[in-house]
């Protein structure tokens, strides 16, 4: 059960980081994050979760490889 919390969790902030990022980045282009910007929010958001939860299951924050 800690596994499949862990992995919620870390798909959510995925999601959550990684996909509202490119949100802002198409809605707001004066922002100025660009393609560079999301690229560097997705692999922030996966190397925060790795470090925070990747002990408990392994790191995949893919519902289909944790299925």
């Amino acid at each position: 059960m800690k596994k499949l919390y862990a992995e919620f969790f870390g798909t959510f902030w995925l999601v959550f980081g990684g996909c509202g990022s490119a949100v802002f980045a198409a809605a707001y282009p004066d922002l100025g994050i660009g393609f560079v910007g999301v690229a560097i929010a997705f692999g922030l958001t996966v190397l925060t979760m790795a470090y925070a939860v990747g002990h408990v299951s392994g790191a995949h924050f893919n519902p289909a490889v944790s299925f």
